[in-house]
């Protein structure tokens, strides 16, 4: 009988041991994190930093409109004002085939393919907050389907003369 216990006893052990090696698994979970923090003396971003990746402008079927994307903007030049312009003019919506207008604005100015004044020297000294707003045409009876648009605006810090 010693003979079967201490033989059982290792087998115990060796089987402990297995189960432990098993057991040290890992899981990894990968974390993309990063930060923008903004120049103290220029900087124009989105106060929602997932403004821009994926925009709809939802169809009302009663007035057959397109609803406006509006965001709001952290704006802030220290040394003198901001401009904005749209890169190539202000783009359309397109499918292909047909287009739907746009108009953009931004702290109610209307963007074209010019630089302009948007906010100026005085306001931008302290930081503001500014609205940037994209509005549709409305779509003819005719116009149906995908359309979309990738429009880059572009801010200008302009120097204090």
């Amino acid at each position: 009988m010693f003979k079967k216990i201490a033989f059982a006893a290792p087998l115990a052990v060796i089987a402990l041991s297995s189960s432990m090696a098993f057991a040290a698994e890992e899981i990894r979970s990968s974390i993309n994190i990063s930060a923008t923090i903004p120049s103290k003396v220029f900087h124009a971003q989105p106060v929602n930093p997932d403004f821009g990746k994926d925009e709809t402008m939802a169809y009302n079927l009663v007035d057959g409109t397109l609803s406006p994307l509006r965001a709001t903007y952290d704006v802030r030049h220290t040394n003198g004002s901001v401009n904005a312009y749209v890169e190539g003019g202000p783009q359309p919506l397109f499918n292909g085939a047909d287009s739907i207008a746009l108009t953009y604005t931004f702290n109610g100015v209307t963007l074209t393919g010019t630089s302009q004044e948007v906010v100026g020297d005085t306001e931008s000294n302290a930081g503001m907050r500014a609205d940037l707003v994209i509005a549709a045409a409305k779509p003819t009876t005719t116009q149906a389907g995908l359309y979309t648009a990738t429009p880059v605006v572009i801010f200008d810090a302009i120097p204090r003369t």
